[in-house]
């Protein structure tokens, strides 16, 4: 194995909370917050007095149990960053010591006891999530190593875990099938787009032996790769929409499909160099394509 260049020490004895939030990752917490909007869409359920809930579901989704993977994987992930992005908060000392991992653990232990207040559901998906969360990362786990293993465990975090919650929310019951196989093929189509994002990783995946796709594959296969899995699921779902009597919403779906073909083929030329671009344009309307299912299946 390469040598690893030793982690930078740093002056501060507490991180400052402007590293903390970089640590969190605001920008992450995007996913799971629509994804739990898809769950009150698909709920077919009035807002109504569920307003608290559903504001305590939004906190949940997104800066507390994406908050804490983040931190969770920054920590682990720690000596990787050092090669592959060193200006983030623990490898470059603004996160000093241990703090990285004490930030982990006291967010995992609020994001359960704010889940156990939003109902029995709720709590299951979020120890689901955590657990999820802290064995993508670390060891003995560490699911990451594996590509495949890995990226379909932050598909159904991102994805179907908080998408199950904002049903169980709005309904207070567990969801229905409809709403289950939903967040279960936008998770698996949730792969690809996870495997887009360790193209920025390759040289210190290698480097490190985690096996993403990218490194496994190479830049071109795990792109193909990734476009199959993105495609797949939705056509899938574009049928059933279709053979549930929702044709409009099919074709509406279907569009997006289209869209993001067109996109994926300038994405092909240059997997690397354009996987950026394609996260900020084709995922747009994958999670859109999301948001017009989870109305179509409305009770």
């Amino acid at each position: 194995m390469s040598e690893v260049r030793a982690l930078p020490s740093s002056g501060f004895a507490t991180p400052q909370p402007r590293a903390v939030l970089t640590l969190l990752k605001p920008i992450t917490w995007f996913a799971p917050i629509w994804a739990f909007g898809c769950g009150i869409a698909s709920s077919g359920q009035p807002l109504g007095p569920r307003w608290p809930l559903v504001l305590g579901g939004l906190l949940l989704a997104g800066p507390m149990i994406c908050g804490t993977s983040q931190a969770v994987n920054d920590w682990f992930d720690r000596h990787v960053d050092a090669i592959n992005e060193p200006d983030r908060p623990i490898p470059s000392g603004r996160i000093p010591g241990r703090w990285g991992l004490a930030i982990a653990i006291v967010w995992t232990a609020v994001s359960l006891v704010l889940a156990a207040s939003l109902g029995p559901w709720v709590s299951v998906a979020a120890a689901i999530g955590m657990v999820l969360a802290w064995a993508y990362s670390a060891p003995p786990a560490r699911l990451k190593r594996n590509g495949w293993i890995g990226n379909l465990a932050v598909g159904v975090s991102y994805e179907g875990l908080p998408w199950f919650a904002g049903a169980a929310v709005m309904r207070g019951a567990f969801p229905d099938a409809h709403v289950l196989i939903s967040l279960a093929l936008y998770s698996l189509g949730a792969h690809g787009i996870m495997t887009l994002n360790d193209f920025k990783s390759i040289e210190g995946d290698r480097r490190m032996g985690i096996a993403s796709l990218p490194a496994r594959l190479g830049a071109d296969r795990a792109c193909r790769v990734a476009c199959l899995i993105m495609l797949v699921p939705q056509m899938v779902m574009v049928a059933l929409l279709a053979a549930w009597g929702q044709q409009v919403q099919a074709g509406i779906v279907l569009s997006l499909i289209g869209a993001q073909f067109v996109l994926m083929l300038r994405l092909l030329e240059a997997p690397q160099a354009q996987a950026p671009w394609y996260n900020a344009t084709g995922t747009t309307l994958y999670v859109i394509g999301m948001l017009v299912t989870a109305f179509a299946i409305r009770p």
